[in-house]
């Protein structure tokens, strides 16, 4: 019985990936430098799978930033502006279209379906040229091949890359990407001498070659499904001599896309998700192909709990009487990208929590034993300790808070809004805030240097005392406080110096949660974030931000918002439970959350700024399943806020997410002021309110792209202010950057800020003089 895995994380066991590009990035090592981790990083991960006894090991899962910004390479498919002339593309070119540089923006990024994974959206217009511009896959292979481990190439699928694209700049916002189709495929096809990537791929040795096309399990029309048909259709010739997988993962496979895959010409064998796409099956059940490999994809690759092998072996052997042995291929659910690396690697965790877990390296261990328990070789002593994991999971008291249960029931038939409308509350706001127009503001979070992550570090080793600790964060609130009044900044954060992560500082105060020490995933780029485990039923036991707040404010008369984290967010980004509905969690942890706005507002803060930046991502992909998971979502964080008086405003924060689709339910969670991702996605949210979207809370779309260590000038910023006041009333208009400052240097902060400041000025300037 074979074994298969979709994909795998790409940092290393301890994110040696992470420090390898920031190293480059930052000049102090030189590409080889890079090139030779990430080697080492790739083979180590090769011959991992290979000794679990993996049959069917991904290669070209690797990236240096984006799989799919290394498909926009592929086809050479470089926006104008970065200068591309033809050529392998090099890491200068690269790099500038995901990060920017000096002199240019860097590409839009947004979240990859419902995950907190982010890529780089290929610009494409009519004129865009294709080519082969970067031969990674076959390197890859072949670089595999040498260790002496065959491994199946990964492309994103041409569809998929195509669905996922947006037009570029200065093209009709009405172009179809998908109108390209019959230009990209002769890069799959051919090169300038007649040798096509899959050619190669063939000529190096490859027998099986993987295409993502996890668009299919979206909500598609006619005519793209048939771009699918079209597309391998014109690629089959080239497949001779090869087999050829499909892999759709996140989510159930409609039926009209699943009629569509499956009579797909030249494709050997189709992957589906398994774990979120359980209606799947009874598509399989009723009809499918005998001339096809079935890839089912029964270990969860977007959690770290335990599979529950039991369960898991029914299903396939359900799937075999179907298939046959021979047709069955045991499966990842999706990419193990969106997992931790290695549960080895945790030595924090107790051992009975630990016992639940199984990341990334444990999943391929679990792969194999099903696909050996379906050969007739059951490792009898694997499955029999998992299913006493299992049942202690099932059975331990530490899961179950039965007041917080009955908290939470009780929150049904009531939507929990505050009691005066939005324009009321920001009438009364202003009349205690006394705010300019156009007021300024940050996200939250300043840089985190050095110095600071090692005073963290050692608080948290016990090297030093809590007065030492202190002592420290409050010459460095001190320092950011001082920092936005010479800035002139009206409304001001404390900078956040004592966080190391928006979902883990809470998480580490809530019970119910527990921590890994080295249980990183990719966010972007070399970002990693270390989601909390959700293992129980959640609650606050005391404060967790007053103190710091209320530090902060002592510091200066200028308003200082109290920053939380929302409970959509704390779910979204966390690994949650799944023993219970994810939206009974995210009620728990909206009441946790509740009981600390109140504490801060007794103390005197007067805004409170609730981030919801992950609650689009939490989507449902088909929009048969959306309205009920917005009702839920902002009904959790109205319950966050419903008591605070009129005169406390209350902010929230959402970014890098596509919300025109969904601006009806921001506008729901009647939020005072919202401030919202925007500069790098070209104001896309600004057309919502062209067509007529009504807006009546202050909100903010952001006017520099934080992400980028690019400094947009004055007038850059008052044009984008401009812009917004093309279409949002002055009096309801803040600025502010995109997002949190965390991750950039003080030597662009400062600049940056000081530019946004004075453009702010320079428009409040003509603004008052065309009165």
């Amino acid at each position: 019985m074979a074994s298969h895995i979709v994909g795998y994380p790409r940092m290393g066991p301890k994110r040696e990936l992470k420090f390898a590009l920031e190293s480059f990035w930052d000049g102090k090592t030189t590409a080889e430098d890079l090139q030779k981790v990430a080697a080492d990083l790739r083979a180590s991960i090769w011959k991992q799978m290979a000794d679990a006894g993996i049959k069917y090991i991904p290669s070209n899962t690797f990236s240096y930033y984006d799989q799919v910004l290394d498909t926009t390479a592929m086809l050479g498919a470089v926006p104008a502006r970065y200068g591309y002339t033809g050529g392998e593309i090099g890491h200068d070119i690269y790099f500038s279209m995901a990060r920017g540089n000096a002199t240019l923006p860097a590409m839009e990024m947004t979240k990859w379906f419902d995950t907190n994974y982010h890529f780089i959206v290929p610009e494409l217009g009519p004129n865009t040229k294709f080519s082969y511009g970067s031969h990674k896959a076959v390197s890859e292979y072949k670089e595999a091949k040498a260790l002496g481990i065959d491994t199946v190439p990964v492309l994103v699928g041409p569809v998929t890359y195509l669905l996922l694209s947006k037009p570029a700049k200065g093209v009709e916002k009405s172009f179809s990407p998908l109108s390209l189709l019959g230009s990209v495929l002769p890069v799959y096809k051919y090169h300038v001498v007649s040798r096509e990537v899959i050619a190669e791929l063939k000529a190096a040795g490859a027998s099986w070659i993987q295409f993502d096309e996890p668009t299919l399990v979206m909500d598609l029309g006619a005519h793209q499904l048939e771009a699918f048909t079209q597309a391998y259709a014109e690629l089959e010739s080239s497949f001779s001599g090869l087999k050829v997988l499909i892999e759709t993962y996140f989510a159930d496979i409609p039926a009209e896309a699943y009629k569509t895959v499956t009579a797909l010409k030249g494709v050997s064998g189709i992957g589906f998700d398994l774990v979120r796409g359980s209606k799947t099956l009874d598509l399989i059940k009723s009809d499918f192909p005998a001339d096809k490999n079935l890839f089912a994809g029964v270990v969860d690759g977007r959690n770290i709990w335990a599979n529950d092998l039991v369960s898991s072996l029914t299903i396939l052997e359900s799937l075999e009487a179907i298939v046959g042995k021979d047709k069955l291929v045991v499966s990842t659910s999706c990419s193990l990208l969106h997992t931790a690396v290695d549960l080895v690697n945790e030595n924090k965790l107790d051992d009975e929590i630990k016992s639940w877990l199984a990341f990334a390296a444990q999943k391929i261990v679990e792969v194999n034993a099903l696909a050996k328990a379906l050969a007739g070789q059951k490792d009898e002593a694997y499955f029999s300790a998992n299913a006493a994991a299992q049942g202690s999971r099932k059975s331990s008291p530490r899961v179950t808070n039965e007041e917080v249960q009955k908290a939470a029931a009780a929150l049904k038939g009531s939507d929990h809004r505050r009691s005066t409308n939005v324009s009321a509350r920001l009438d009364a706001q202003q009349k205690k805030l006394n705010l300019p127009v156009l007021p300024t503001t940050t996200i939250g979070s300043f840089p985190q240097t050095m110095d600071l992550r090692r005073v963290r570090r050692e608080y948290k080793a016990k090297k030093i005392s809590e007065e030492e600790y202190i002592a420290a964060i409050k010459e460095e609130i001190h320092k950011v406080v001082k920092l936005q009044e010479e800035l002139d900044i009206d409304v001001l954060v404390h900078g956040e110096p004592e966080r190391n992560d928006m979902v883990e500082y809470f998480g580490e105060q809530l019970s119910g949660f527990a921590f890994s020490a080295n249980g990183w995933v990719q966010s972007y780029g070399s970002r990693c974030v270390k989601p909390p485990i959700i293992y129980g039923d959640v609650s606050r036991p005391k404060p967790m931000t007053v103190f710091w707040s209320t530090m902060a404010q002592s510091m200066t008369s200028r308003p200082m918002k109290g920053m939380l984290t929302g409970p959509v967010t704390i779910l979204n980004w966390s690994f949650v439970r799944n023993d219970q509905p994810r939206f009974e969690t995210c009620y728990q942890i909206a009441l946790a959350i509740k009981k600390e706005v109140e504490d801060l507002e007794a103390a005197g803060i007067q805004v409170i700024q609730i981030d919801e930046a992950a609650l689009r991502e939490g989507l449902p992909l088909r929009k048969s399943e959306q309205a009920f998971y917005l009702d839920w979502a902002v009904h959790s964080f109205r319950i966050t806020n419903c008591g605070v008086k009129d005169t406390t405003q209350i902010h929230t924060h959402m970014c890098y997410s596509n919300f025109n689709d969904i601006i009806h339910s921001i506008i729901d969670m009647d939020a005072d002021v919202i401030t919202i991702e925007n500069s790098r996605s070209d104001e896309k949210l600004l057309s919502v309110f062209r067509e007529g979207v009504k807006y009546g809370a202050g909100i903010g779309p952001g006017v520099y792209d934080i992400h980028s260590p690019r400094i947009p000038s004055t007038e850059e910023i008052a044009d984008r202010i401009n812009k917004m006041l093309a279409v949002l009333e002055t009096n309801i208009l803040w600025v502010n950057p995109d997002c949190g400052l965390k991750t950039r240097k003080y030597n662009e902060v400062k600049p940056a800020l000081t530019n946004m400041v004075d453009a702010a000025k320079l428009l409040r300037t003509q603004l008052a003089s065309a009165k």
